[in-house]
């Protein structure tokens, strides 16, 4: 029972981080209209450090390991700062079709990286399910591209976010075997918002001039798709591969084609459409397991007689 409870939640919490993560990109979009992009990251990191540590405070959770920090002083740089800067800059010079092409080349360096780095395993259903995930990416993006033409600097940024957001998962998945995810997830937005304090001048002034509504979309970035979204992230990789939870991410564009055309009322296109099934089926196979392997992994779970659960997801 509860081995099976504890199955159901990190794919649940999965879920939830696709989800707002896709609901980022509609809130971006707003605030990038008043906030530039290092004010609006220090603003997002702000807000999210904020929510996390009152979370912290309440539940006593204390400083992490010394040997957890490595990780979350890396994965704080690379993927909560660096990769936020420099993707809601090149946003800036490119049509989102073109940065979701870019950006979606992370999971792919995921799925390397972690082979070379933490030993995981590259089975093929993973690789499968990455490749028609990455060719519904190809079609979202090729759909949502605008007539004009991309920069040279544009693409570079984008590229520079995904390679800072794979570097990102891989440095912090050492560091869930050693904090809990609310610990590596606290702490290492608190590293990248200390990166981001150069900006705090720009923050302040664009702050003043800003419309309400950009300012609680900043807000409402770093509550969700941040101090949320990156702790059930964090939950979940501790109980998975990074490549398979990077494949898990293909299912944002066609959430972000769904929410865009209930909030934004922006009918897809066929291409569009296709492309957003593309994504989801590609995830479907990358996260399914041979039927052989579930069955044997049932069948020693009926067996044995303390599945230890607790145990397990301590170590985890």
């Amino acid at each position: 029972m509860n081995f099976r409870h504890t199955n159901l939640l990190a794919p649940g919490a999965a879920a939830v981080t696709v989800v707002l993560w896709a609901s980022a990109f509609v809130s971006i979009r707003s605030a990038g209209d008043a906030y530039s992009p290092g004010a609006l990251a220090l603003g997002r990191l702000s807000a999210g450090a904020l929510a996390l540590g009152v979370i912290c405070l309440v539940r006593r959770e204390g400083l992490p390991p010394r040997a957890a920090w490595r990780g979350i002083g890396i994965s704080g740089v690379l993927w909560f700062g660096f990769y936020m800067v420099v993707l809601n800059w090149g946003e800036q010079q490119v049509d989102a079709g073109t940065a979701a092409l870019v950006v979606n080349i992370g999971p792919i360096l995921i799925a390397v990286l972690g082979a070379r780095l933490l030993g995981d395993p590259m089975p093929p259903r993973l690789l499968a399910g990455m490749a028609v995930s990455f060719a519904g990416a190809v079609a979202v993006g090729l759909s949502m591209s605008g007539g004009g033409g991309s920069s040279v600097l544009g693409v570079v940024l984008c590229l520079l976010a995904a390679v800072g957001y794979a570097g990102g998962v891989v440095a912090q998945k050492p560091a869930l075997a050693q904090a809990s995810a609310l610990q590596v997830t606290t702490f290492g937005c608190l590293v990248g918002a200390v990166g981001c304090l150069p900006f705090a001048g720009q923050l302040v002034s664009e702050a003043a001039d800003a419309p309400v509504s950009a300012t609680l979309n900043m807000v409402y970035l770093g509550v969700f798709p941040t101090a949320l979204a990156f702790t059930t992230w964090a939950y979940a990789l501790a109980r998975t591969t990074a490549g398979r939870m990077g494949a898990t991410t293909y299912a944002v564009p066609a959430l972000v084609v769904l929410m865009s055309w209930l909030a934004l009322g922006e009918v897809p296109g066929l291409l569009t459409l296709g492309g957003g099934v593309l994504c989801l089926a590609g995830v479907a196979v990358s996260r399914s397991r041979p039927q052989k392997a579930v069955a044997v992994r049932a069948a020693a779970s009926e067996s044995s007689p303390e599945p230890q659960p607790e145990g397990a997801s301590e170590s985890a």
